[in-house]
């Protein structure tokens, strides 16, 4: 697939799910769009592609596809960094860059977010100079509802659904007496270390169900610090055992995973 096709596709999201062939020339007549994605479908992608909240965990509030306008934008690494891309769009222009050697031959240490992204910033910046870009209006099939969690897990809040699919009230857990046990990692996972994200902010999910019980983190012997039932670890290269403990320091459950 070529850039221009890929940003072709993006556009089609930007067009609440229309697309068509580009008009690459002022004496060419438009093509006429097609239906590709219904209106809810395309709203839905771009609330997601444009959450600055969401990226921040990864790449902190501020970097390149953070923008002073509504934006949706999404980056790519290819394996052993070979090449990277950085596809986006406002209100108006939808932008698409390539970063790579023509060779194939692959880069260092460069990623969607350190390669394509900053361009692509650049790029939209000089195209909205004095222009404002603004997020789509809702359309019928859309609603927006509060997101609550039971024993207030994560904090509220407010999110886009497909109407008849937004959450009723929190989910409860059994109020039937459970044995604690590690829902991740699964026994034997082996965790793969992003290149595209730096490592010092890169996390790895632990979690043990049910939540009310009173239980420590064990990994390798040592404990992390944490007795959350959900607990964002740093990742280690290397082999790994990962217990969950009760007050008495007995083993609960256990698990083995590595990280490469």
């Amino acid at each position: 697939i070529t850039l221009r096709e890929l940003a072709n596709a993006y556009r089609t999201l930007a067009n609440e799910g229309q697309g068509s062939e580009l008009k690459l020339r002022l004496d060419q007549k438009a093509a006429q769009p097609v239906r590709v994605f219904d209106k809810s479908t395309a709203l839905i992608v771009s609330h997601i592609l444009s959450d600055r909240e969401a990226r921040s965990a990864t790449f902190g509030l501020e970097n390149p596809l953070s923008t002073r306008f509504w934006t949706a934008v999404k980056t790519g690494t290819s394996k052993d960094m070979r090449d990277n891309w950085c596809l986006g769009y406002s209100e108006k222009y939808t932008v698409g860059v390539w970063v790579g050697n023509f060779s194939g031959e692959p880069m260092k240490n460069v990623s969607g977010v350190s390669g394509a992204a900053p361009v692509w910033l650049e790029i939209m910046n000089a195209l909205h100079t004095g222009r404002p870009s603004h997020p789509p209006r809702l359309p019928a099939g859309v609603t927006a509802a509060r997101v609550s969690f039971h024993q207030d897990l994560e904090p509220p809040r407010e999110d886009l659904f497909l109407k008849g699919t937004e959450p009723v009230s929190p989910v409860r857990p059994d109020t039937n007496y459970q044995k604690p046990r590690i829902i991740y990692p699964a026994p034997d996972t082996l965790i793969s270390l992003d290149p595209e994200i730096p490592e010092d902010l890169q996390r790895v999910l632990f979690q043990f169900q049910p939540p009310t019980h009173p239980c420590e983190w064990v990994l390798n012997d040592r404990k992390p610090g944490s007795a959350d039932p959900l607990f964002l670890w740093r990742p280690e290269r290397g082999k790994f055992v990962l217990s969950i403990v009760d007050r008495e320091n007995r083993v609960i459950d256990s698990v083995e995973f590595s990280v490469k």
